[in-house]
This record gives C-alpha cells, structure tokens and sequence, in this order.
C-alpha cells in the first residue's frame, strides 16, 4: 500500500529526504525516514524510478501533499547532459510504501 494513505506530518528534509509519522499494524504511529537518492535518479531532466541520487543535479526542491486526493509530489529543476534545467515533478505514492511503519521503496509501481 502507498504510504501516504497511513502518514501524518510528510515532508521532505534537506531535499531528498522523506520524513513521515507512519502508521504500524498495531495503529500506532512512528517517525520513518526514507533517503529518495536511493531510488530516485535524473533521466535528462526527468526523474527517474530505480535511479540514484537525483538531488545532485537538481535545485528548487519542493515537496507538496496536491489536489483532492492529498498526493505526495515531489517538484524539482533537474539538469540534463548539456546543463540546462527544466522543471520536473514525481508522485511519491508511485513506488514509496508503508511496511509496518518503515517507508520503503517497491519497484513495482502502487498506482
């Protein structure tokens, strides 16, 4: 299950790091934190799933809970192969889940 559906309090820290009050088993809640540089990649200005390590080539790093369904994005400026930046947005919900209270990443999309 995507995690967003069983957390309180998301954000993200210094960029690239998830950081959510997430709901165990036993529906007690704890602090997990998740380092999306281990999942998340830079495609030429895209992010790319099963990637590593995007923040390096990124700036104006924002995190947002949008729109009715309360998604969690993720927006940066990405650079490509020639430097240039362009605008670039992830839905964090895609790939990042709740196992008793520890967000992991799934390979598998969740949507």
């Amino acid at each position: 299950m995507s995690f967003f559906r069983t957390a309180n309090n998301i954000r993200v820290d210094d960029g690239h790091i998830l950081v959510a009050n997430v709901e165990r088993e036993n529906g007690e809640y704890d602090e997990s934190k998740f380092d999306l540089n281990e999942c998340l990649g830079n495609n030429e200005g895209r992010f790319q799933w099963g990637g590593n390590n995007f923040s390096e080539t990124a700036e104006e790093i924002q995190f947002h809970i949008e729109g009715g369904d309360n998604v969690p994005v993720l927006r940066a400026r990405l650079a490509n192969s020639g430097d240039e930046y362009s605008d670039a947005d992830v839905n964090l919900a895609e790939h990042i889940t709740n196992n008793n209270g520890t967000l992991e990443y799934q390979e598998e999309s969740l949507l």
